[in-house]
């Protein structure tokens, strides 16, 4: 469906495969023109990054590690990221995949905006302006996160972020500004802001397939999460869940999905129906057939990890791990939808549902924004909502945390930093081979150790600061065409 492309790959595309001018003066969704409100809802369907950034952001992270020579599969795009290399690859699962398919979507939100902005009447395409809006600024929050330095409140950001792309390309290879951190977050915020009020669920026949209002509020939190502003984090995070009813929309764990077969449990996990996902997109990926058998991932030392006590006194015994032989485990949390190329061929594509927002993650940050401005008993209500579905069974008398139990497991008399360490682990196990880990690694600044084996399975490590220029992902080389300058190695 998808016929415009990022920045510099739509201009190369027009180069190999000629007719410029014709192909540029072409629509982006080329079966109708954008004259209606249901041919620009259609187009919206593609205005979210179909790529995926778990596998090479889990491989980054330190919610993995190097199994063992002649252990796993070896891909480029697991393990490059996993040494912090630049990812040579450029298929899912690649930094570039991910960068050209996140422009792609940019493009259709750009193309329904023009389509609304030029509409004699435009009262029934306001939802739809909402979401395009919406869906523009997500796709430019994700590529400034993983492209470029983490915004820091304490600083001018005047480091270079990524082009804020509004308006259809027209020109071949057209020159761009990476303008600045800043700059980029301020084009984020206007987009959202703008976009907030004019949602509105009844327009979708699944809403949580498009930024409907709870996901988008659910953004909103995540996006001042990034900025430090800690009550817009709580204001926004009561908005997507209205009455304080987190406890019964977060994921069951220790009830219904305890209970369910491995395959019952894939199929609920990325779900529309499932009460915890706000906002769902699909990917061409091999994450879901390939993430147990990636030689970096989650081996033994993890595995283990997963199995010690937390500050609850127990662990997230409710988290079902699988494994495929010692040492490749899973939390089993995908399935593949492979799409054949015609009903009888035996080659396609494989698909992945990935989960953009959950209610799960938009509780441990509004726990993170009530610690951060010093409320520690609602921090600490939010941390025991969130546990109470880890542990089976859970007692709120054995497994209840307190600001003494935090200070114990963690050592620390600051109430403060003993909530947000309790945060950043629960958030590390429950979103683990889902790439959120990486987020709050580079959001906060923390350190990241890898192991590397040798032939005799002895370890060394490695460690990633947070001034090393590899936290950045690398652009797509060709983007340099375009005057926007690759990130420095």
């Amino acid at each position: 469906m998808k016929k415009s492309y990022h920045i510099i790959s739509l201009s190369l595309a027009v180069l190999v495969f000629g007719g410029c001018k014709k192909f540029l003066e072409t629509a982006p969704d080329q079966r109708t023109k954008l004259n209606t409100v249901e041919k620009v809802g259609e187009l919206l369907a593609t205005a979210y990054t179909q790529a995926d950034y778990v596998t090479f952001a889990e491989a980054a992270s330190d919610n993995s590690e190097d199994k063992g020579i002649n252990v796993g599969e070896i891909a480029v795009e697991n393990q490059d990221a996993y040494l912090w290399k630049d990812v040579s690859g450029r298929n899912s699962g690649t930094p570039i995949n991910f960068w050209n398919s996140s422009y792609a979507a940019i493009a259709a939100a750009n193309a329904a905006l023009t389509a609304i902005n030029e509409a004699p009447d435009k009262t029934g395409y306001l939802p739809y302006k909402g979401e395009a809006l919406i869906a523009r600024a997500y796709a430019h929050f994700m590529l400034v996160n993983l492209f470029s330095k983490v915004y820091d409140p304490t600083t001018a950001n005047d480091s270079p972020g990524i082009p804020y792309v509004t308006q259809p390309e027209k020109v071949v290879f057209g020159q761009y500004s990476r303008e600045t951190v800043a700059a980029t977050y301020d084009h984020i915020e206007q987009d959202l802001l703008e976009g907030l009020p004019l949602l509105r669920d009844n327009a979708y026949k699944v809403p949580k397939y498009h930024f409907n209002v709870a996901a988008a509020n659910a953004f909103a939190a995540r996006f001042y999460l990034f900025k430090r502003k800690y009550q817009k984090v709580i204001d926004y995070a009561n908005a997507a869940v209205p009455n304080n009813g987190f406890a019964s929309v977060i994921r069951p764990w220790n009830t219904r999905y305890y209970n369910a077969t491995a395959d019952e449990f894939r199929i609920a996990f990325t779900q529309a129906a499932e009460n915890s996902n706000l906002l769902i997109t699909e990917a061409p990926s091999y994450w879901a057939r390939s993430q147990p058998f990636y030689r970096y991932g989650m081996g033994l030392t993890l595995n283990a990890a997963s199995l010690a006590a937390n500050v609850t006194g127990s662990n997230f015994n409710a988290l079902k791990v699988y494994n495929y032989g010692v040492p490749n485990y899973t939390f089993y949390k995908y399935l593949e939808l492979f799409v054949r190329s015609s009903p009888n061929a035996t080659i396609g594509v494989p698909y992945t549902m990935m989960i953009q927002f959950t209610t799960d993650e938009l509780l441990m940050n509004r726990a993170e924004a009530y610690a951060n401005l010093g409320q520690s008993d609602l921090a600490l209500q939010d941390i025991n909502t969130f546990a109470s579905t880890r542990i089976r069974p859970y007692s709120a008398t054995a497994n209840g945390v307190t600001l003494a139990k935090i200070a114990s497991f963690y050592g620390t008399t600051d109430a403060k930093q003993g909530l947000v360490n309790t945060v950043l682990d629960f958030k590390k196990q429950e979103f683990a081979q889902e790439g959120m880990r990486w987020l709050d690694i580079i959001r906060l600044g923390l350190t990241v150790k890898h192991n590397i084996k040798a032939a005799n399975n002895s370890d060394t490590y490695v460690t990633l600061t947070p001034s090393d220029p590899r936290r950045l992902f690398q652009l797509p080389s060709e983007v340099t065409l375009s005057g926007i300058a690759l990130n420095p190695r």
